[in-house]
């Protein structure tokens, strides 16, 4: 921008003139510019041209900066155009000047002393400019954060100081009206009591202060603010007056103001305050979810308290209502998120109370708790049926968890019924999502805790412990797998004398008939009926016996129905002459007592006790019978291969290496192989161990009948997979005896109500077109999708 030096200096002649000097480097004066006064300057903008340069007299030119003139040289010494002069470039400062040292201390105090001087209306002892000047020059370096804070603090501190004597001249109010009213108490009874349009002299004197001083606009909100303002500052954690705030509201209430004026106002600065706490907090990822509800409760006391110290009582309910709607409400699904599931793993009772006490305040808390609860145990649920690895742990962790859901409901949600529910469903998803194999597990697991040789309980502990077993149960769907594999382990027991209590095998059955009826059981009282016949049978033959056969060995036969017990495979194996003797005397004497029968024998689950001589002295062994009759080879030989003991005994070939590995590879080593190694081949040779030693009496090696193969565990699968084909069957055709013709989906839909198990559509459908093969049902000549009953 440039100023022409020569027309500028004379052209205003009105008005007040300053002049500012310039000299080149060299010493010599170079022009004059003159600052019109601030009513002349819309005529000094007449003086700017659009030249870069403003030319002086003398042919030198000069640049100004912020005020200052710079001289500038010039080298043209050539004779200038008539009317033209030397230009000035005027510029403003590159850089600040710095601030004298504790400038920013010294102007607040000058302004903060103004500020105070305003509020007070009394004399300002600095010049407005200076203030303005002072505020400028603090913004311009960087303070005005410190600035803008500063005053909001002052304001406030000004606020806070008319709220005393707002308290004070209603103070002396009330006990100024106090003494008038005994005064004029005969008047106030007489008169302004008994006229309808007057008010008592305590009311009057109500309705002018509040007419007069606290219904002014200006110094009502100036009140409320002050109020609001400490209400703050003791929710911050802030000293204040109690006593003040008490007073005030009180004042309020009498003047029937607080509900109109304070309240409202009030709930609305705590909505926003709690709403700002709130983000705040659920951001703070070191706030977890305990500290967070112990922040909630923490809140709710503390306006609790407030309420009961000096905020009006019946604001309590929206107030609490607010916070809890601010902290709550707003972040359940966010609460949840942020470690409701950390709280159950660590089985915070008291925090999962709280929890559960602040969600039932909302209408939908109780829902996504429950939905929370659900998520939580299909969760730990699947992580333990799903993992194959964790099978031989699974029914004790199933329960452990039942248990620890069941504590956390009555201690944590009240004992809520809906809890139980969620509990309920989300167990038989579980259980039931991997099939069948659970179902096996939990029959295992129930025989391993009757099996005798378990010390861990007693019986009332036992009793309980089945009891939670039941609860697994009955989250099972394919209780036909349970029983197949309960039957199998129950006859083991029974037949080897397995079984840790009779009474906690009575107790176990009585369970599962009132669960599922007498047919479910039916065949599992059969088989302890046959026990108790086979005992009185034996009593009987004991008295014959001693008269017919030699008293050597000492016989105990049990008699089963075959329709009862579990299906064994016949084995028709080579016994010692002494055994055939008594097994053809039993015969005899059974038939005789039962005309029409037929016996079948099965080895596989008898046992023996066999005397043993070894070098060392006379040890019993207790042994399986195929074990017996692989051990009484060796009376006649003291080496045998695996070939010879195989043809000698004709017990099939899987059954006798297992046989074999346990007699010489066990932990009672009765038989020495050679060559060494775990697996029986056809070339080893068996050499009987006279060197046997142990410490014990009566050592039992039959340990081997108590486990399960491979194939006991297939052949049961497969034998529950043909009994639901036939139940499958079953169902059908008496579906349609019964409604003669019915449409397939409705057919498919009758049949999954009646069956106990989970069954998939495609094995229906193969079941039905099995039935018509057999000419059982047909389809419909008028429509192919309804199926017809043959009689």
């Amino acid at each position: 921008m440039s100023v022409a030096g020569s027309n500028c200096n004379g052209s205003h002649s009105g008005g007040r003139k300053r002049k500012l000097n310039s000299t080149s480097g060299n010493g010599k004066k170079q022009t004059k510019l003159t600052y019109p006064s601030s009513n002349n300057q819309a005529q000094a903008l007449d003086c700017i041209t659009k030249s870069p340069m403003a030319e002086s007299t003398d042919g030198e030119s000069s640049e100004l900066q912020s005020g200052s003139i710079t001289p500038r040289a010039s080298l043209n010494n050539h004779v200038k155009k008539p009317g033209t002069g030397k230009k000035l470039v005027i510029k403003n400062m590159k850089a600040r000047p710095d601030l004298p040292e504790n400038y920013c201390e010294r102007a607040w105090a000058k302004l903060c002393e103004a500020i105070r001087a305003i509020h007070s209306q009394s004399h300002i002892s600095y010049s407005l400019e200076e203030l303005y000047q002072a505020v400028e020059n603090m913004c311009s370096h960087k303070m005005a954060a410190t600035l803008y804070e500063d005053l909001q603090h002052e304001c406030q501190r000004h606020i806070e100081s008319l709220v005393p004597l707002v308290d004070q001249l209603w103070t002396d109010h009330c006990r100024q009206m106090i003494m008038i009213r005994s005064i004029f108490l005969y008047l106030d009874r007489t008169f302004a009591v008994t006229s309808p349009s007057l008010l008592s002299i305590w009311d009057l004197g109500l309705k002018l202060f509040c007419s007069t001083i606290i219904g002014h606009g200006s110094v009502q909100t100036r009140v409320v603010k002050g109020l609001l303002t400490l209400i703050h500052q003791e929710r911050c954690g802030e000293s204040v007056d109690k006593g003040l705030l008490k007073s005030l509201v009180r004042m309020l209430v009498d003047l029937q103001l607080y509900h109109e004026v304070f309240e409202l106002e009030f709930l609305r600065e705590t909505e926003t305050m709690y709403h700002e706490e709130a983000l705040r907090v659920m951001r703070d990822s070191q706030f977890t979810l305990p500290d967070y509800l112990a922040h909630v409760n923490r809140r709710l006391s503390q306006e609790n308290e407030r309420v009961l110290q000096y905020i009006d009582k019946s604001t309590k309910k929206p107030l609490l209502l607010c916070v809890e709607k601010q902290l709550v409400g707003e972040h359940q699904e966010e609460i949840l998120e942020k470690g409701f599931e950390m709280l159950l793993e660590a089985n915070r009772h008291q925090d999962l109370s709280l929890l559960y006490d602040l969600f039932t305040r909302f209408k939908n808390g109780l829902g996504l708790i429950k939905k929370a609860y659900a998520n939580y145990i299909k969760k730990s649920g699947m992580a333990i049926v799903s993992d194959a690895e964790r099978d031989k742990t699974m029914v004790q962790e199933l329960l452990d968890l039942k248990a620890k859901v069941d504590t956390i409901i009555a201690e944590s949600f009240q004992g809520n019924e809906k809890f139980t529910d969620v509990v309920r469903e989300s167990f038989e998803s579980v259980v039931n999502k991997r099939q069948n194999k659970p179902a096996e597990l939990i029959a295992k697991y129930v025989d391993s805790q009757l099996r005798s040789g378990n010390k861990e309980w007693s019986d009332e502990e036992l009793d309980r412990l089945l009891d939670r077993v039941m609860v697994l149960f009955r989250y099972i769907h394919g209780k036909d797998v349970f029983e197949a594999f309960y039957k199998k382990d129950l006859a083991k027991r029974l037949l080897l004398g397995k079984s840790a209590s009779f009474d906690s095998e009575k107790s176990m059955l009585l369970k599962l008939k009132q669960e599922c009826g007498p047919n479910f059981t039916s065949k599992l009282e059969g088989m302890f009926k046959d026990m108790e016949l086979s005992k009185e049978l034996m009593a009987t033959w004991t008295q014959m016996a001693s008269q017919k056969v030699p008293s050597t060995i000492d016989l105990s036969v049990n008699v089963l129905t075959m329709g009862y017990w579990p299906t064994y495979p016949p084995m028709d194996v080579a016994l010692p002459s002494e055994l055939v003797q008594y097994q053809q005397a039993f015969q005899t004497f059974y038939l005789g007592k039962h005309n029409g029968r037929k016996l079948q024998w099965q080895p596989s689950l008898g046992q023996c006790v066999l005397k043993t001589c070894f070098t060392n002295g006379e040890k019993e062994l207790q042994v399986s019978f195929l074990q017996a009759i692989v051990l009484l080879l060796f009376n006649a030989a003291e080496k045998m291969s695996f070939l010879s003991i195989k043809d000698l005994t004709r017990i099939e070939d899987g059954e006798l290496r297992r046989t074999l590995q346990s007699l010489a590879i066990g932990n009672a080593r009765v038989l020495i192989k050679h060559p060494k190694g775990k697996d029986v081949e056809d070339a080893d040779q068996f050499i009987f161990n006279k060197e046997f030693k142990h410490k014990l009496c009566r050592i039992k090696i039959n340990q081997v009948q108590l486990k399960e193969t491979v194939e006991e565990n297939q052949a049961t699968n497969e034998r529950v997979f043909q009994d639901r084909q036939y139940q499958i069957d079953a169902a059908i055709v008496r579906i349609m005896k019964m409604r003669r013709t019915l449409p397939h989906n409705l057919l498919v839909s009758e049949c999954l109500a009646q069956l106990r198990f989970d069954v998939r559509q495609s094995d229906l459908k193969k079941r039905i077109e099995s039935l018509m093969d057999r000419d059982y049902i047909r389809r419909s000549k008028e429509n192919s999708s309804i199926y017809e009953y043959i009689a």
